[in-house]
């Protein structure tokens, strides 16, 4: 799925949509984005040493997330954080990183899906973290 497929189903538009592709197999879905560098949360964060901060990193991981449930929602709805749980931060992203994210529903009780992923660059383990969303809207 690219990046149009993506906000078929988010509602992030540029500067915010932080998800280049992402595909669905088995339950799980698997996302890239590419660090490129001149995005506005490294501006500050921090000169002379960027680095993603952390709570853009869980941006990313929920975007990748929402996708999966995409069959849930009607016109109108939309996934929402309702909460982060059990976040590691483990290893810095920089600019020129791709990270992969890698989650997976455990359980639902619609409107709330409750889910646990990872963003990884390479073989190196960044983040990983269990999250709820609410479909909310329409």
């Amino acid at each position: 799925m690219n990046r149009e497929e993506i906000q078929a189903i988010v509602p992030h538009r540029a500067p915010m949509l932080l998800v280049d592709n992402v595909v669905c197999e088995n339950g799980e879905a698997v996302g890239h984005y590419h660090v490129r560098g001149d995005e506005f949360f490294l501006q500050g964060h921090f000169p002379g040493n960027p680095m993603v901060p952390g709570v853009i990193l869980c941006e990313i991981l929920a975007q990748s997330a929402c996708v999966l449930m995409q069959d849930a929602l009607k016109a109108g709805q939309i996934p929402v954080y309702t909460g982060l749980d059990r976040v590691k931060f483990r290893s810095p992203v920089r600019p020129g990183d791709t990270v992969q994210t890698r989650c997976h529903i455990k359980r639902a009780k619609h409107p709330f899906y409750f889910a646990e992923g990872t963003v990884s660059v390479g073989d190196r383990l960044c983040v990983s973290a269990e999250f709820s969303f609410a479909i909310t809207g329409a």
